[in-house]
């Protein structure tokens, strides 16, 4: 999936994707307890990697994290700018987050890789591992199922990950995993989270 293909799908849906999921308060409470978890961990400056609207970036913000907003779609970030002026936001692609070797301490990549096939995939873990300090960690939340098989997201094309298939793209980008989540429920499409952990320098 082209980054170009994405970036006119969202923007011309991202007035409706900001009201439907723009909100930490309406999220799962699964899912606030573990990213407000997982951002205790946390020691240094974070990327909320591909943050839409904000409204994660604004969550770990207000958990006393170093965090700015990364995404590809400039409608997301002008509606983040105006919604949580306090917050860093900038436009970027996940291929290239444009910061040093080593400087962050976790991304939070919350269903941003959920548009990646198998080697793009890889090549954006390759990324996060090159930003990521050793003992710095990140945390994914995707779409369990059968691995990178295709379904019709709302947005645009999209794919399942099987916690073992991430998991395996993890370690092979220099990542132990720490922690699997997982979840079903009626009527929704079974989810997943991983924390893992930067090891290879």
């Amino acid at each position: 999936m082209t980054d170009v293909r994405v970036q006119a799908a969202y923007s011309d849906r991202a007035a409706e994707y900001t009201a439907l999921f723009g909100s930490a308060d309406t999220a799962h409470e699964q899912d606030r307890l573990l990213i407000s978890r997982w951002s205790q961990s946390l020691g240094g400056p974070a990327v909320d990697a591909g943050c839409g609207p904000g409204h994660w970036t604004a969550f770990l913000a207000d958990h006393g994290v170093d965090v700015e907003g990364v995404d590809l779609v400039p409608v997301f970030i002008e509606k983040a700018r105006r919604r949580f002026p306090a917050t860093y936001f900038r436009v970027a692609t996940l291929r290239a987050l444009d910061v040093p070797n080593g400087h962050l301490t976790g991304i939070l990549a919350w269903y941003s890789l959920i548009h990646f096939e198998s080697a793009e995939l890889s090549l954006v873990l390759g990324e996060f591992a090159r930003c990521i300090r050793t003992g710095g960690s990140i945390l994914l939340g995707f779409f369990n199922g059968p691995a990178g098989e295709s379904f019709p997201h709302a947005v645009t094309t999209a794919y399942y990950w099987s916690v073992d298939a991430m998991s395996q793209h993890l370690v092979a980008a220099g990542f132990e995993v720490q922690e699997i989540h997982a979840r079903s429920e009626a009527e929704n499409r079974p989810h997943a989270a991983i924390v893992a952990v930067r090891t290879t320098p």
